[in-house]
């Protein structure tokens, strides 16, 4: 099921002479449970015509390196096979993704687009929508529930958006029926990047390289299937007790595979409802509900990358006590080599360089004491946001710009008043050990 909330018109044109219909698919990188795949493809059946999907590898995304763009090739490759497998001929060029969307846009009668939330998504379909001369539709399938059904205005936290989500729930979980297109596009003879050899594709891209691939992750919607069976089969009932312990590696990993569009929220919160137990609850409440409130976050908020962002509260006390002495004041360069005097922060660090991918309860402890090592909270928000996005494979995404302005009080309450942080939570050394074995996890990454 297609819910009408989720398909909106970007341009208001009537439908072209052209032969077949353009799936731009850029954020949903995937076959299943996939709302914009499933629409064109009926679309594309009413009319008895072909479907042709179209993917914009560019070499200028914002903060994006070999990392981030092995992860990603590495599921494309499994999607192109996938979708041969349905005869839809795929085609990926080494081009701005809107460019393309336009010139492959000539011959169509439609465009249907997958939607992102971050401002240069949303201005490659604005560009789209401007240029195409048939319809351009979007279609939302990277939430769970439509944002703007959600809520029509920035919300202030999780528990003002929890309850709206609530009521919509079961409108919204409902499994995507997939059909087969009615006629192939195999035997449309577009110049299409051949990905087949990944290193031989990073050699036409000019792309940061600085930052190497992980080995702990493997991009594609099979390794996030295999991911996903494994944490609820094998996970999820310790979810509750342990999610906040890295040692006991109770996480689910899907971040990464939801950033790059690799598996559908609906689909892990189907199979979650369908696993039932008593950690289904506490996981979906992050699944949907916090991740959705950073969509919330990006969405309306367009200084969501900037300390502007922040609540009044928060930005007023960092501002007011950002002359107060630092007892460490370290520089970007020994913060990226995790030379701090901190063995926990040091190992988070690590963890992220190693492995591309920081346990959640440290990427916490870790922003906050870059706000408490920096010489002013600005310096220290673009830190975060640099480090952040250079080297986590689901940074550069909502939950990556939600997660750092919540270590500067975004979606969370005033505190007491104190040193540096004004009224913005404050997390300890000695906090971090009452929660777990901290030195253990030290012992992992040093």
């Amino acid at each position: 099921m297609i819910q009408n909330e989720r398909i909106r018109s970007l341009n208001g044109k009537t439908t072209g002479s052209g032969s077949y219909v353009l799936y731009w698919m850029q954020a949903s990188q995937r076959v299943q449970h996939n709302h914009a795949l499933e629409f064109a493809i009926q679309q594309a059946n009413e009319r008895s015509a072909p479907l042709i999907v179209y993917f914009g590898l560019t070499d200028r995304y914002p903060e994006a390196n070999k990392r981030h763009y092995r992860f990603m090739l590495d599921g494309l490759q499994e999607l192109q096979t996938l979708l041969r497998g349905r005869k839809i001929q795929m085609v990926i060029r080494h081009e701005s993704p809107e460019i393309g969307a336009v010139r492959l846009s000539k011959k169509a009668f439609l465009v249907v687009c997958d939607r992102g939330y971050l401002k240069i998504q949303r201005s490659w379909r604005i560009y789209v929508a401007q240029h195409v001369d048939c319809p351009c539709i979007q279609v939302e399938s990277d939430a769970v529930v439509p944002v703007e059904e959600a809520s029509s205005r920035e919300e202030y936290s999780a528990a003002t958006l929890r309850p709206k989500l609530r009521r919509l729930l079961p409108e919204y979980l409902v499994n995507v029926e997939e059909h087969d297109p009615k006629v192939s596009s195999l035997s449309f003879g577009f110049d299409s990047l051949n990905i087949s050899d990944i290193e031989g594709t990073f050699a036409k891209l000019d792309i940061d390289r600085s930052v190497k691939r992980t080995d702990s992750f493997h991009g594609g919607a099979s390794e996030a299937e295999r991911l996903l069976d494994e944490f609820l089969n094998k996970k999820l009932d310790l979810y509750p007790q342990l999610r906040n312990d890295p040692n006991a590696d109770c996480l689910s990993g899907m971040s990464p595979y939801l950033h790059f569009g690799q598996i559908s929220p609906l689909y892990i919160a189907l199979k979650t409802l369908e696993t039932g137990g008593p950690g289904a609850e506490a996981y979906l409440d992050e699944l949907i509900v916090r991740r959705e409130l950073s969509i919330n976050f990006v969405f309306y908020n367009q200084l969501y990358d900037s300390l502007d962002g922040l609540p009044g509260w928060a930005k007023r006390g960092l501002l007011l006590h950002e002359g107060e002495p630092r007892e460490y004041n370290y520089s970007l360069d020994e913060l990226e080599r995790a030379g701090t005097h901190d063995p926990y922060w040091n190992a988070a660090q690590r963890e992220m360089l190693l492995t591309g991918k920081m346990h959640g309860y440290m990427r916490m402890y870790w922003g906050k004491k870059i706000i408490e090592w920096s010489a002013t909270p600005e310096e220290a928000f673009h830190r975060c946001l640099y480090l952040n996005n250079k080297y986590e494979l689901d940074g550069r995404d909502p939950n990556g710009f939600a997660g750092v302005a919540w270590c500067f009080g975004k979606h969370d309450r005033p505190w007491p008043s104190r040193h540096i942080f004004g009224n913005v939570r404050y997390m300890s050394a000695d906090g971090v050990k009452r929660k777990f074995d901290a030195g253990k996890y030290a012992k992992r990454y040093q």
